[in-house]
């Protein structure tokens, strides 16, 4: 059987998914599509694929079908599926929460600095996630830990980027979700301060991305496009301060960095960003004067400056759609003020 499989990297995506693709051998004989999979997919229950082929996660050539569909040699199929982050069990600790929206569905929360999304290697506490798990426990102290992988996370964004995040808290609510991520139908954009005067006012950027091959904790763009995975951000400047510019960011893929790394190929790494080498100065003298404002505004944004600003998606039972907005959190107004009365002064 030729069975022609992605490459699954999910380090490299904020979407909390993974994607097979199976190509029907020439010699198959006609066989119903769940019992197909169910003999290929490791730990994976005929109720489970049916599951999964209702909500959507499988297309054969292109089309949703139905589990008693049956494939035929050459049959294309694409499914997705929900994926654990990590295999760390999440204990439950009572860290707050700054929660934006909450019903029997889905929680929107907005995320503080300098915290993990879920558990991993070097972050077994104080995530984000063993915040959610006793959030959900006082609300219902029989919750099964197991019911869900991660309580339905399917997106993340990165430890020292603020803003909203979306998570489900039943199964349908999780696979309604990981799909619009999937079909990249979710509205997200960002603010960040990059370093630089940016020539153009707006554009876009459709450049791949991938692990760097040096330095396996960061990412690099690849131009040809024969490494890595496609991804799209288009961004607008909303201030410019000479040495910085204030730029909001539009998400068309998700992959992990994408911001950081797609500001950085246009020579606008975002400012304070220390493993893209936004924590010196990029842009200005190295004159004492300046030099001493740069340090202070490091002082005041102590993190890469970037904030996930607003969040839009179809609500999984009301099939409406819901959009969320918060403020810039104080660390990036206050260093952004910084700047407005530094250049306004020149």
């Amino acid at each position: 059987m030729n069975e022609a499989l992605d490459d699954i990297q999910p380090e490299q995506s904020e979407e909390l998914y993974e994607r097979r693709s199976f190509v029907i051998d020439k010699g198959q004989e006609p066989m119903r599509i769940d019992k197909w999979l169910q003999i290929r997919l490791e730990r994976a229950t005929r109720n489970k694929i049916q599951n999964g082929i209702d909500a959507g996660f499988l297309t054969v050539n292109g089309k949703v079908v139905k589990s008693n569909y049956r494939v035929k040699p050459g049959d294309e199929l694409l499914l997705m599926s929900l994926i654990d982050p990590d295999k760390t069990d999440v204990k439950a600790e009572p860290i707050p929460l700054n929660i934006v929206f909450e019903d029997d569905d889905i929680i929107v929360i907005n995320k503080q600095p300098n915290m993990v999304v879920h558990p991993g290697v070097g972050n077994f506490t104080g995530t984000l996630l063993n915040g959610v798990v006793y959030h959900l426990k006082q609300q219902n102290p029989n919750l099964n830990e197991d019911e869900l992988p991660r309580y339905g996370l399917v997106h993340r964004i990165d430890k020292n980027t603020t803003g909203l995040i979306v998570m489900a808290k039943t199964a349908d609510a999780a696979a309604h979700l990981a799909k619009q991520f999937f079909h990249h139908t979710v509205k997200r954009t960002y603010n960040a301060l990059v370093w630089g005067n940016m020539e153009e006012d707006n554009g876009t950027v459709d450049i791949h991305i991938a692990r760097h091959q040096q330095y396996r904790k960061t990412f690099t763009t690849y131009p040809d496009g024969d490494i890595g995975k496609h991804a799209i951000t288009h961004y607008k400047v909303l201030e410019r301060f000479n040495y910085v510019t204030l730029v909001e960011c539009v998400l068309e893929t998700g992959r992990t960095h994408q911001i950081r790394v797609h500001m950085k190929y246009l020579g606008h790494t975002l400012f304070n960003d220390w493993e893209y080498g936004g924590d010196k100065i990029l842009k200005g003298t190295i004159y004492t004067k300046y030099k001493q404002f740069v340090d202070n505004c490091f002082e005041t944004c102590p993190r890469c400056a970037l904030h996930a600003k607003t969040l839009g998606f179809i609500h999984p039972r009301s099939n409406k759609e819901i959009f969320f907005e918060t403020d810039l959190p104080d660390d990036m107004l206050n260093v952004i003020d910084k700047w407005r009365r530094y250049t306004t002064t020149k």
